[in-house]
């Protein structure tokens, strides 16, 4: 074989301090304590979620002017809602809780704060068996199959 010089090296040193061990407050203590220089640095827009910026469009909604309002549910829906719910010895919860939603959502729809929603306007016409949708309010839901 040729002649091969190969040297070992063998090096001792400890392993300095992670990322997040060197940011935490006693690591910085402590260097602070043995006089080393630290640099602090100020992140700009740290921990805000820049993926749902709100545009002037959904602003101007929120701000609801008299050309563009969130539609919201008809008073007389919101009644006829909290009569067929007592005419059947229901309390909001109850109502809720038959619908699988929230009880806070059957008190906004009551009261007309709510924006309709189809799905849960359908849910509630199916558990109080009143028409809520159309020209037909308050009139009794027609229990028949759907035709295709």
């Amino acid at each position: 074989m040729a002649e091969s010089d190969w040297d070992t090296v063998t090096v001792l040193r400890k392993k300095g301090p992670s990322a997040a061990q060197a940011k935490s407050k006693q690591a910085v203590a402590s260097a602070q304590r043995r006089g080393e220089e630290l640099e602090t640095t100020k992140k700009w827009s740290a921990g805000q979620n820049k993926q749902h910026l709100v545009t002037k469009n959904t602003a101007k909604l929120d701000r609801e002017t008299e050309e563009l309002h969130h539609q919201r549910v008809p008073l007389e829906v919101g009644k006829v809602i909290q009569q067929g719910r007592q005419n059947k010895g229901m309390t909001q919860k109850d109502l809720a809780t038959k619908v699988n939603e929230k009880p806070q959502i059957i008190a906004d729809y009551e009261c007309g704060r709510a924006i309709p929603n189809n799905q849960v306007m359908g849910k509630i016409e199916r558990a109080l068996g009143l028409k809520l949708r159309g020209k037909e309010v308050g009139l009794p839901l027609e229990a028949g199959p759907k035709k295709k």
